[in-house]
């Protein structure tokens, strides 16, 4: 699978939108999409393959110093190839690079794939919400990677 890493323009809404459905039960809206891509403290990119498709995308929320990691999702046909860690090592390398204190997560409780990716990426668990994921009655697993400054 060839694909690049790219800025997320308002091109990529509809495709990014239709992961939102397909990947949370409580997805965001092409609206509250389009409005982080417009949000200046945040960034948003996609892994395209080479025909335009978005095969996932991960989002990002900078506060001072502080990353926050909105959202990382890739469509199920083209999960456990590697897409979701190449996007959330993007984050890294620019928490990293830009001096930040740290990238932090949530994760549902359950979601043992994804908790397992957060850990090989250095993430670990600092605390809990519970029942946050009100549709799947599942807490919240707030993850985070602290940076050397």
């Amino acid at each position: 699978m060839t694909y690049n890493i790219v800025p997320m323009t308002s091109e990529h809404l509809d495709q990014v939108a239709d992961i939102e459905r397909l990947c949370f039960s409580d997805p965001w809206s092409r609206r509250m999409l389009s409005e982080h891509l417009e949000n200046e403290c945040a960034a948003t990119i996609v892994a395209q393959g080479t025909d335009g498709t978005v095969l996932g995308y991960a989002g990002l929320l900078v506060v001072l110093d502080e990353g926050y990691i909105t959202n990382v999702a890739v469509r199920p046909e083209y999960r456990r190839q590697g897409i979701a860690s190449e996007l959330l090592e993007v984050f890294r390398r620019f928490g990293e690079g830009n001096h930040m204190a740290f990238l932090t997560l949530e994760v549902r409780a359950g979601n043992a794939p994804a908790i397992a990716l957060y850990e090989k990426l250095g993430f670990r668990q600092v605390g809990r919400r519970k029942n946050y994921y009100r549709a799947e009655h599942e807490d919240a697993l707030l993850m985070t990677v602290e940076f050397d400054r």
